[in-house]
């Protein structure tokens, strides 16, 4: 996956961030993966997860399994 284009990814940071700009971006719509990179540095390197672990990652997160920051 080292070669994907995301020149023309739509990334998006979620609705809850509002801390400073400590967030992370997404850019959904590209097939069984998900795009992640850093919004502080948009030219930086971009990690591209799995679509299922990311989905695993979310729901696990959204149900307070890594307890609070």
């Amino acid at each position: 996956m080292s070669n994907m284009n995301l020149v023309d990814a739509r990334w998006v940071k979620s609705r809850h961030s509002q801390n400073g700009g400590n967030c992370i971006e997404f850019a959904p719509g590209y097939a069984g993966v998900m795009p992640v990179r850093d919004s502080k540095d948009p030219e930086g390197p971009t990690l591209v997860f799995p679509a299922d672990a990311w989905q695993a990652f979310v729901a696990a997160t959204a149900a307070g399994e890594f307890g609070s920051i």
